[in-house]
């Protein structure tokens, strides 16, 4: 879902690509709710509303066109522009959520594998808890214990 102050930011030829894919993309949700395959409905309302909003905006840089006003005159182009100030200042980028929710699920996928490209990159051969000089655990119930053996 696209945040107004992004649609703000976007340039008037990538503003109506977005609208024209997003356009198709409700179409194809329709015919999907027609055919009884839509899994998740509540995408209906949110590609309806990012339509609305590009639809706001290209009116927004119509009338402001139509006036002589320059497009940072805008309300929604200032509040961008600031927000942009501010992340500037305290050295932020903005990325979204979407995709920090697809980069932390990246992180738990694989922090095992990270370890061991990292130790093979090292040249260290990759070795077990008793090889490295770690105690073995002694297992209630195992034969093999000493405890055991004694009392037998």
């Amino acid at each position: 879902m696209a945040r107004a102050s992004e649609i703000a930011e976007l340039d008037g030829a990538e503003l109506l690509t977005r609208l024209d894919e997003s356009r198709k993309e409700l179409f194809n949700l329709r015919f999907q709710l027609a055919t009884g395959q839509l899994d998740n409905h509540a995408r209906l309302g949110q590609v309806r509303r990012d339509i609305a909003r590009m639809l706001g905006e290209l009116r927004a840089r119509e009338i402001a066109e139509a006036e002589g006003l320059a497009l940072e005159e805008l309300p929604a182009h200032r509040a961008a522009a600031r927000e942009r100030a501010a992340d500037v200042a305290v050295g932020r980028t903005r990325t979204p959520a979407a995709e920090r929710r697809a980069a932390a699920r990246a992180a738990e996928e694989e922090p095992v594998a990270e370890e061991v490209r990292d130790v093979e990159a090292a040249g260290e051969p990759v070795a077990s808890d008793e090889a490295a000089g770690g105690a073995s655990r002694d297992v209630p119930g195992d034969a093999s214990s000493p405890d055991e053996d004694e009392e037998a």
